[in-house]
């Protein structure tokens, strides 16, 4: 069952929404060479306290920590540690969530630690996050869920890898809805799949996490033993990019992003729809 919010509801998803922005400001100032991926945990916590918000990623299915830390080869779910040194030229993805009121934010993007990062990692994270904003764009009143992995895909495969080859488009990992619950149905796969059919209807109401993950190498994915974290089988590095977005009657909400999204899709000919809170 898809769960379908109200005008208001949406209000209070963009209040966590723009926690969760705050959480990205801070953690990407903090991402640098000498930190550890604990430090950027701490960070996050001293965000949600100052806002008065809870985390849900904390003790999410025994998850022990405030954010996930993927760095160069992990794709999600990193844990944060005090064993885990950012080094210049790393890339890491800050995958973190807030609850408000019970409303849940969901968003993750990609930094570059230091400098002097190759051509190609800088070009597998734009390409992973224009991807995304292709996919927001595509949550239409009428769409279906799978015009927006069709969306992803097809910006993906139409970029010219560095190199040569093809992007891995992470095939076990996706977006998902989002609302009482940080998780909840449709799964939204960032390919398209035969198998899967057209999915529902997108209406307004109808909130998604939107997440591309791709590699500079293979699809495919293994868990590591801490049963959290995610690698790349061949391991090639990758990028992870998220925003929550909600759709309204007057078009896409993104709630995880300071200005709604509404800049971004500007470039794209979308009007992002009006921010609730002003």
């Amino acid at each position: 069952m898809v769960q379908i919010k109200t005008p208001e509801q949406i209000a209070k998803m963009r209040e966590a929404g723009l926690v969760v922005a705050a959480i990205h400001a801070a953690t990407r100032e903090a991402a640098v060479p000498g930190a550890t991926t604990k430090d950027l945990d701490e960070v996050a916590r001293k965000v949600l306290a100052e806002h008065g918000a809870k985390s849900n990623f904390l003790g999410y299915g025994g998850f022990p920590a405030t954010i996930c830390t993927s760095v160069n080869e992990v794709v999600v779910h990193g844990i944060p540690s005090d064993e885990v040194v950012l080094n210049d030229g790393d890339v890491i993805s800050i995958d973190c969530g807030a609850v408000v009121d019970g409303w849940h934010g969901d968003a993750a993007y990609t930094a570059f630690v230091g400098s002097g990062h190759a051509p190609e990692l800088i070009e597998l994270s734009r390409v992973t996050e224009e991807s995304m904003w292709h996919g927001i764009a595509a949550m239409r009143n009428g769409n279906r869920l799978v015009d927006i992995s069709r969306a992803i895909e097809t910006y993906i495969r139409r970029q010219p890898k560095p190199g040569g080859g093809k992007y891995g488009i992470i095939e076990e990992y996706g977006g998902h809805g989002i609302g009482t619950e940080m998780h909840m149905d449709p799964h939204l796969l960032n390919y398209v799949s035969r198998k899967r059919g057209k999915g529902p209807k997108l209406v307004p109401g109808f909130c998604l996490a939107i997440e591309p993950m791709v590699s500079l190498g293979t699809p495919l994915t293994e868990v590591l033993e801490d049963e959290w974290t995610v690698i790349t089988t061949d391991g090639t590095w990758s990028s992870h990019w998220e925003h929550s977005v909600a759709l309204t009657e007057q078009g896409p909400l993104v709630l995880t992003a300071p200005d709604g999204g509404k800049a971004k899709l500007a470039e794209l000919g979308i009007t992002a729809a009006p921010d609730p809170l002003g």
